[in-house]
């Protein structure tokens, strides 16, 4: 056997008001709900056995707040790619309300207008998967819920467009790996919320 193969671990930040509501938050900076601040605690002891080579988090204070209150503030590095999707006129707005103005309307195919792509969004998770990908280790990333779908994407090798299949919940966490070599990425965990407080 050879050595272990690297893991990156996702954290999605925890709960604010307006993921409770649906609406979208990208570069809105909204702090994180009582409830949120308690699950983004409750990550600490589901990653107090493992070792981590690089931490990074979202400037945003959603994650960063999320990744101090899971201990890692003091060795966690702000990387910008790692905001959430720059939804532009679509700020703020839930879902339901988008398609009453655009019928048909999906944020993985059709992007945000006033806002970003999928293949802007793309083009800074494959920046990220770069970095992640040249570190010797496990690496922790903190940040919001549609970015970390449309990285995992890219992980696999796959349009952005599939992050639509990866359900996401708040102050949940993923791992992505390899299966067999370096050349094989895959989902070791997925959505993983059992330290949560529903």
């Amino acid at each position: 056997m050879g050595e272990q193969l690297p893991t990156v671990y996702l954290a999605r930040h925890g709960e604010t008001a307006w993921s409770i509501s649906g609406r979208h938050t990208g570069l809105t900076d909204l702090p994180l709900t009582e409830r949120g601040q308690q699950n983004a605690r409750a990550l600490t002891p589901r990653l107090a056995e493992l070792n981590f080579a690089r931490v990074f988090t979202s400037p945003l204070q959603r994650a960063a707040r999320t990744c101090e209150l899971a201990g890692y503030a003091q060795v966690a590095e702000v990387d910008q790619d790692l905001v959430e999707w720059n939804y532009g006129e679509y700020e703020g707005r839930t879902s339901a309300e988008i398609e009453q103005q655009r019928p048909g309307w999906q944020l993985f195919r059709d992007g945000c207008p006033g806002g970003e792509s999928p293949q802007q969004v793309a083009a800074r998770a494959d920046q990220v998967i770069n970095r992640l990908r040249m570190i010797s280790g496990d690496a922790l990333v903190f940040s919001s819920g549609h970015f970390l779908r449309v990285l995992t994407a890219r992980w696999l090798g796959c349009e952005p467009g599939a992050g639509r299949f990866f359900s996401l919940n708040t102050a949940s966490l993923s791992a992505l790996g390899y299966e067999h070599n370096l050349s094989g990425p895959v989902i070791r965990r997925w959505n993983d919320t059992r330290h949560v407080n529903e």
